[in-house]
């Protein structure tokens, strides 16, 4: 870490830069989000063929579960959050697990289409909320420049599971026939079981709240996000940058479809994307942190470069080549570019709106942020299908303009937000959390390893007090 204006810069630093040792119970988290990865690669490359398989209902029945799950699910995550405060990230990380684990067991019997639906509703929020719920665990066992690294690496391997899961079910598949489905939805059960007691012994540590967040604590609940105008704002740049995220399923595959160019080159690009995630997330990550960046200009600097990936499409539907060669080279490149966009911004984004959140409600916080993907991926397919059908150049100019607001939002918003969320270097103050905290401050040792104390657990280490419950509960 470079030396700068802020304070405790520096590797070790009080102020909070990486440490170089794991944070306690890393080994444990990176593991359950490889075993995560691995399960939900199992299915969501091909969910429509892999539930019509399972369940036996048609392709139009399925497809319509899944959406109205998925928005159905969209009313449950303000509740989620509420309950992420109560109970912790790690309890809902794992609730989330025994859901899908009970939910995949379920779904060969599930032949009805009311079984089905309601099957689906739980399992789909919980695979919707895992993400969110995961940034707030982040949020919560690492500090500092740590949370950007843990999480760069919680993304980068589960990418890397995802593309084995696929791999897996494609083989199964591939040996037994559509049968094989069957089997994957039993593997896919057993993967969250194991994901959810890899998290268990995860000991997260929160950090108290003092100053101006102790001051906006008086208003409880969602009331106090909605009185947060900065978050908003970093809630809305999330949104546009979500577009974006969405494109390369639902956007390019029709594009290349418009151009003329091979169905396989579709597959190409996912997994371009896919390997450089899993390959290349961390070093990425790496970088921005050591240019010492702030949070808000490494995120959009992303913005920037998913705007710079767009417009190289742009200039790709104004030309359309006849070439394959020239058109095979310019869709890679500009995938190569939006992945490099999405490697920088991730994390940034990520751990700027964790940190922004005041810790005491910082799970109601994330749920409305997760409602900016949640909303994102809604309108995606019928936004673009909408753009496209006026002409191939349209979607691009959208997201261009999209890309630019957003990076445009991170920037003017920096002024407003807490210097603990813009600064990778800057760390939340960490009051009396007991033993295992102790041990998180100073990062000593790997809470994975550690023996069990055997009392009772809280959702933030050991049980908490009546004072610090009454805030849990606020």
């Amino acid at each position: 870490m470079r030396e700068g204006r802020g304070r405790g810069r520096g590797r070790g630093g009080a102020g909070g830069g990486t440490t170089g040792r794991r944070v306690p119970g890393e080994r444990r988290l990176t593991a359950s989000a490889v075993v995560n990865g691995v399960g939900s690669g199992m299915y969501i490359p091909f969910s429509l063929v892999f539930f019509h398989h399972v369940t036996g209902l048609s392709y139009t029945v399925v497809g319509a579960v899944l959406t109205l799950a998925g928005l159905g699910g969209m009313g449950l995550v303000p509740f989620i959050g509420t309950a992420v405060d109560r109970y912790g990230a790690r309890r809902m990380l794992m609730v989330f697990h025994a859901v899908r684990f009970t939910g995949f067991l379920a779904y060969p019997l599930a032949d009805s289409l009311g079984a089905f639906a309601g099957v689906a509703l739980l399992t789909v929020t919980a695979e919707r909320a895992y993400v969110g719920v995961q940034t707030v665990l982040v949020g919560e066992v690492a500090r500092g420049a740590d949370r950007d690294r843990l999480q760069a690496a919680l993304r980068a391997v589960g990418n890397a599971g995802l593309g084995a899961g696929t791999l897996i079910a494609s083989l199964v598949v591939g040996l037994v026939g559509p049968g094989g489905y069957t089997w994957t939805a039993l593997a896919n059960a057993a993967s969250y079981a194991v994901a959810a007691y890899l998290l268990s012994a995860v000991r997260p540590v929160r950090a108290e709240e003092t100053g101006a967040e102790a001051e906006q604590g008086a208003a409880p609940g969602y009331r106090r996000i909605l009185r947060d105008r900065p978050f908003l704002v970093l809630t809305g740049a999330n949104f546009f940058n979500v577009l974006s995220y969405t494109a390369l399923s639902v956007l390019f595959p029709l594009f290349v479809v418009s151009l003329g160019g091979p169905d396989a080159l579709t597959g190409v690009s996912f997994a371009v994307n896919t390997v450089l995630c899993a390959t290349a997330g961390t070093y990425v990550g790496r970088l921005v942190r050591r240019s010492g960046a702030r949070r808000t200009r490494a995120a959009a600097l992303g913005s920037l470069l998913f705007a710079a990936g767009f417009l190289a499409q742009f200039a790709l539907a104004v030309a359309r080549p006849d070439s394959s060669a020239v058109l095979v080279t310019a869709l890679i490149a500009g995938v190569v570019v939006y992945t490099t966009g999405e490697l920088v911004h991730s994390p940034a984004a990520d751990m700027l709106a964790v940190s922004a959140a005041p810790p005491a409600v910082r799970g109601r916080y994330m749920a409305v942020y997760q409602l900016s993907w949640s909303l994102g991926k809604a309108l995606a397919p019928v936004l673009f299908t909408t753009l496209l059908a006026v002409d191939g150049r349209v979607p691009w100019v959208f997201l261009i303009g999209t890309s630019l607001v957003a990076a445009g939002l991170l920037v003017a918003v920096e002024r407003r937000l807490p210097e603990t969320a813009v600064r990778v270097d800057a760390v939340e103050p960490v009051g009396a959390v007991g033993a295992v905290g102790a041990v998180g401050a100073v990062g000593a040792v790997d809470a994975a390893d550690a023996v069990d104390p055997g009392g009772p657990v809280g959702p933030v280490g050991p049980v908490a007090g009546p004072a610090q419950a009454k805030a849990a509960k606020a």
